[in-house]
């Protein structure tokens, strides 16, 4: 009986992550290099991702196998004159949740929160690096605003909500499934508050 294959990560749910050491594991910016291809719909051998990690093999994979196990990436399926099974995203997107926001939690979103916005930046200066080559459509498509909203936790859980709500019909584009011309950006949001928070009005 020919084995059944499983399903492509692009018909799947998203990846919700809320277990402190699975979110962990994501805090190491090897590992973001390779997730971002892998969940581009990229399917990688060990030895491609250490290429794109900057990494050997033999460190490459145990990278891999610690994503594996808490069901990160998983491996693809292996053409049959392959000496190397390739590795997958295991769906659509990751997702991190910290709604019970135990301590643990919240360490390892820090952790993990901290090394994407390194790995951001770093992509963001070698953009404004090579700016004077881009053409003027994405000077044009291309955005970096900064502010300050007076906001209620209703409203600004709203505006959130909002926000990631109309990146929904994006997220499906993976090898094979983008308009022709399109090419990959990065998109980074923050909306926290900046001043402490008042201590309640019986506090000693």
């Amino acid at each position: 009986m020919t084995p059944r294959k499983k399903e492509r990560p692009e018909d799947r749910p998203p990846v919700l992550l809320s277990d402190p050491r699975a979110i962990r594991a994501l805090a190491h910016p090897a590992r973001l290099a390779v997730i971002d291809e892998l969940y581009s719909g990229r399917e990688l051998t060990a030895t491609e991702c250490a290429e794109i990690a900057g990494l050997s093999p033999s460190a490459m994979s145990y990278h891999l196998r610690s994503l594996e196990k808490y069901g990160i990436v998983e491996r693809a399926e292996s053409a049959a004159d392959a000496r190397e099974r390739p590795w997958r995203a295991a769906g659509r997107y990751l997702q991190v949740d910290t709604t019970s926001a135990t301590v643990g939690e919240m360490a390892a979103s820090a952790a993990l929160s901290s090394t994407v916005l390194g790995r951001t930046v770093e992509q963001f200066e070698q953009y404004l690096a090579r700016r004077g080559d881009e053409p003027k459509e994405w000077l044009d498509a291309s955005e970096a605003s900064y502010g300050q909203l007076w906001l209620l936790p209703e409203e600004a859980k709203e505006l959130a909500d909002l926000f990631l709500g109309s990146l929904e019909k994006y997220r499906g584009r993976r090898t094979g499934h983008r308009p022709e011309g399109a090419r990959r950006m990065r998109l980074a949001v923050m909306l926290f508050p900046t001043d402490r928070p008042k201590p309640p009005p019986d506090a000693p």
